[in-house]
């Protein structure tokens, strides 16, 4: 049986919780802050306490699949207790892999992550288009059999982002662009297969995403209405302010999923400063949305 799809599950999250995304990114230099050890030890004990902390009051979590890939496949055991723990309390996960490729190659990190009978299985999956959007093909095809959910690198908040992500096509729209409209039909097509505008009379929150930087500055070039939802990093310690939100994103801005990563894990190890900082951004961000109508 199909689940709900992840864009509908997501809408739901970010209306009772609050639209906000906290990242588990347990890198060398934090556990030594938390004063543990760079090992699988002080990885559980890290991963453990964002999740008891924050899994049953954010909207969503995403642990970043490399800092656990670096212990092998001790840590990836890690990582499988994070996603199922974190899921079991009521977050929704986002694995943030970034995976891309072609083919056989390309359905086989589908399945790792979006797979219902995968240890990793997570509600949604950062993807990187640029072997060219069609080599998502299987991502996308898993995504919808499952009600899964993608989120695609197209304005990412690295500087170095700008060298691919804004270079012009032959047909003179760049290579951004060109991501956000390939999403935005892919959400047509979902919510035309769903025909869950019926229902409510509005139209709902595709499962095809887009991560666009917080931290990029003027966006008005871009057509960021692309029915599905908006990954937002750089808030915090990148520099980028929840204030900031609606001018950055102005109509999409209720599509937005800010995520904030250091701003919240530098709280810890203590679970309670974890909690309220998450509270904190959580808050922060609907204050922002209320004031943006």
């Amino acid at each position: 049986m199909i689940r709900e799809p992840f864009g509908a599950r997501l809408r739901h999250a970010m209306d009772a919780r609050g639209p906000l995304c906290v990242g588990i990114d347990p890198h060398a230099s934090l556990l030594t802050d938390w004063g543990l050890n760079d090992d699988v030890a002080g990885l559980e004990r890290f991963s453990r306490t964002v999740v008891e902390a924050t899994a049953d009051r954010v909207a969503v979590l995403k642990p970043q699949s490399a800092f656990f890939e670096r212990f092998g496949s001790r840590g990836i055991a890690v990582l499988e207790r994070t996603v199922a723990d974190a899921r079991a309390a009521g977050a929704l996960v986002l694995m943030d892999a970034k995976r891309g490729d072609i083919g056989s190659t390309m359905a086989a990190y589908a399945e790792t992550f979006l797979h219902k009978d995968s240890p990793l299985f997570s509600d949604a999956l950062t993807v990187s288009p640029f072997l060219g959007y069609g080599s998502l093909a299987p991502a996308v095809a898993l995504a919808r059999e499952s009600g899964s959910g993608l989120f695609v690198l197209a304005l990412t908040s690295n500087p170095e982002g700008g060298e691919v992500q804004r270079a012009l096509r032959a047909d003179g729209r760049d290579v951004a662009a060109t991501m956000l409209a390939h999403l935005a039909a892919e959400n047509a097509a979902e919510n035309a297969a769903e025909n869950a505008a019926e229902s409510t009379g509005e139209e709902p929150l595709g499962s095809f995403g887009a991560v666009v930087g917080a931290t990029l500055g003027d966006l008005s070039s871009y057509d960021l209405a692309i029915g599905g939802p908006l990954l937002a990093p750089g808030i915090g310690a990148q520099g980028a302010a929840v204030a900031d939100l609606p001018r950055l994103f102005g109509a999409a801005v209720r599509e937005v999923v800010p995520n904030v990563s250091r701003g919240v894990l530098r709280h810890g190890p203590d679970a309670g400063a974890l909690r309220a900082a998450a509270e904190r951004f959580a808050g922060e961000v609907r204050e922002a949305l209320e004031g943006a109508g």
